[in-house]
This record gives C-alpha cells, sequence and structure tokens, in this order.
C-alpha cells in the first residue's frame, strides 16, 4: 500500500469525508473507463486526439478530473478508439 493509499483509507474513516468522497464516485467511474479504454485500445492522448478532433490537452484535462465532458464528446472518445459507449443506471 502507498502513502497515499494510506492516507485515503485513514481519511476515509472521517463520515463527512466519506461522504464527499463516494458522490465523486461516478466521476471516478467515468475518468477510470476512459483511461482504461484509451489503454486497451493502445492509444496515446495524442493518437485519440487525432482520431477524433478533441484537443489532447481537452483530454488529458478529462482524465485527470479537470473537465466533465458532455455526452456528444463521450461518443466521440468511443468512437475514436473503435467502441461503443454504454451508459447503465443501477439500483443504488
Amino acid at each position: 500500500m502507498t502513502d497515499f493509499d494510506t492516507y485515503v483509507a485513514e481519511k476515509l474513516k472521517d463520515p463527512v469525508y466519506k461522504a464527499e468522497y463516494d458522490a465523486l464516485e461516478p466521476e471516478f467511474a467515468i475518468i477510470h473507463a476512459i483511461i482504461e479504454a484509451r489503454k486497451t485500445s493502445g492509444m496515446t492522448q495524442k493518437q485519440l486526439s487525432e482520431k477524433t478532433g478533441i484537443a489532447q490537452g481537452d483530454i488529458n484535462k478529462i482524465e485527470i478530473g479537470e473537465a466533465n465532458p458532455t455526452l456528444n464528446t463521450l461518443k466521440r472518445l468511443a468512437s475514436g478508439m473503435d467502441m461503443k459507449l454504454k451508459l447503465e443506471f443501477i439500483p443504488a
């Protein structure tokens, strides 16, 4: 376990921190899915940018959580990786 993992584990013991952290889970899931899909496709951010027309800087911002992509952007990213976008609603 890294120092960061230890830090997060300790912070998650605080109910207020945990509630805030849990509220961000959908954003974390989208970021993780984009990064994993891009890596699975064997693409760099630059290659994905060239294929989709989305600026590499914008792809980077999405992947580090500094931007909230629109549904249209997510579809363009998926298409650029020769994938389809699938969204799901699941019981809470």
